[in-house]
């Protein structure tokens, strides 16, 4: 079985209109939090830039939650704008939905494949691995790895998930031998 990994090269955008320039898209830049306590009560934010205009905006990751409910390690990781920690929340599913954004990762990850993978015998097994939730349509992912056309793909490639409908979990599929 051949394996075959997907990597993230950068963090997403994201899709999250600018109210100065209505440009659709922001990044994390060098990801940075900004902690505002309130009594015992602390507000988190990612902050974002506007790939535009770099008009800053705010995603809101904690709302008035209590000192006590943190990880201590956890609060000082949004104080030192841990990189990690920026990358997490980013790809945090929940933070997507209570913000409203979503994730464009177009140009944010690469496939690596083995180079000597023709020298298997037909049919050949592959096995995808996802090391970040990146959503790929299998039929593309496999075109792209493969060099073929998507419908050569799709009449070639024996698989147990849809191909194409998105997925960001790994899976497995079978190449067969072409005519």
């Amino acid at each position: 079985m051949l394996p075959w990994v997907v990597r993230r090269t950068r963090l997403p955008l994201l899709s999250l209109r600018c109210v100065d320039c209505r440009s659709e898209s922001a990044t994390t830049g060098e990801g940075r939090f900004r902690v505002n306590a309130n009594g015992n009560l602390l507000d988190v934010w990612l902050l974002v830039r506007c790939v535009s205009c770099d008009r800053t905006s705010k995603l809101t990751v904690h709302e008035r939650a209590p000192v006590r409910s943190f990880d201590p390690a956890e609060l000082e990781g949004y104080h030192a704008n841990d990189p990690e920690q920026v990358a997490s929340r980013l790809l945090d599913p929940l933070l997507a939905r209570r913000n409203r954004v979503s994730l464009d990762w177009k140009g944010a990850w690469r496939l690596d494949t083995p180079s000597a993978w023709r020298a298997e015998a037909w049919p050949v097994k592959v096995e995808v691995v996802f090391e970040d939730p990146v959503p790929v349509r299998p039929d593309r992912l496999i075109a792209q790895g493969l060099g073929l056309s998507r419908n050569e793909v799709l009449r070639r490639v024996k698989c147990d998930i849809p191909l194409r409908r998105r997925t960001s979990a790994g899976f497995t599929f079978t190449v067969l031998a072409g005519d």
